[in-house]
């Protein structure tokens, strides 16, 4: 694990089926995500162990099997598995070929579940839910993206929303909530004034007084465009202007609030539908 958003990455030895384990892992710049960990293993098997942070754990091939308090668990494709803090397990490949897995592991004092969840995820750590695991599969899509931690923060406060649904089924209807505009219109308000320098999330859910996933939620409500989008948008728009009047592209996007230049280019292509690049020759 590397801290500051770095990346390791490993190849180990042949397993059975010919096809070298893989290993990546790293610390994304997202508060409540302690580290983002994807495997491909064939033969290794994890001896009884505990974290101190929420593991969450999607199988994108083939399927894990566990035990977690003397119970024998599995993770066949589709599940999420939700392993508490400080709760001793185990785990192995259920198949022949092995497995893939990307595994979350979240803070279990900052992060979007609390020790109150701990004996509900014990009870039940295998979760068949399409929509969390579609939430959790697109939160990884864009933790491996540098510059991209707002969009992160927002997908893992929808991730924590579902969870905790799911631990505590009343927490449903709470979260169920309307849009809140003057939510919404405060959130805005902040993005224009940050459109530069941008705003975590925690910070931009403490300055509007609400929480997280329900600030997520109004702003998609009120205005049709998630907030990350909204900032992104804002800052290609900036870039246009400092392009035509002839800057670099590299300058440009430190200019604008970009991790780098080729964030800048991934943003900007998908709005414009062209490179800054060429973008700037055609004036």
């Amino acid at each position: 694990m590397v801290a500051g958003g770095g990346r390791t990455g490993e190849a180990g030895e042949v397993g059975e089926a010919g096809r070298s384990e893989e290993i990546s892992a790293w610390r994304p710049e997202v508060k409540g995500v302690t580290e983002v960990f994807h495997a491909h293993f064939t033969r290794h098997s994890y001896p009884m162990h505990v974290h101190d942070t929420w593991t969450l754990l999607i199988v994108d091939e083939g399927a894990v099997r566990y035990d977690l308090e003397r119970h024998a668990h599995g993770t066949p494709l589709g599940t999420v598995s939700l392993l508490p803090p400080h709760v001793p397990h185990n785990g192995s490949a259920a198949t022949p070929h092995g497995f893939r897995k990307r595994v979350l592991y979240l803070d279990a004092g900052g992060g979007p579940l609390d020790a109150s969840f701990i004996g509900a995820a014990v009870d039940s750590p295998d979760l068949v839910d399409p929509l969390l695991r579609d939430r959790i599969s697109r939160l990884h899509s864009c933790l491996v993206r540098p510059g991209d931690e707002l969009e992160a923060a927002a997908r893992l406060a929808l991730v924590g929303e579902r969870l905790r649904e799911r631990l505590r089924p009343r927490l449903a209807e709470e979260s169920r909530r309307g849009p809140d505009r003057r939510v919404a219109v405060a959130l805005r308000e902040l993005l224009d004034a940050r459109v530069v320098e941008g705003v975590e999330l925690s910070e931009a859910a403490g300055l509007v007084h609400a929480h997280p996933a329900h600030m997520v939620r109004s702003f998609g409500a009120a205005y049709g465009i998630a907030p990350h989008q909204y900032l992104m948008a804002r800052r290609v728009d900036r870039a246009r202007r400092l392009l035509l009047d002839g800057r670099a592209p590299g300058e440009v996007a430190a200019a604008c609030g970009f991790y780098d230049q080729s964030h800048l280019t991934r943003h900007f292509k998908r709005v414009v539908g062209t490179p800054p690049g060429r973008y700037a020759r055609g004036r």
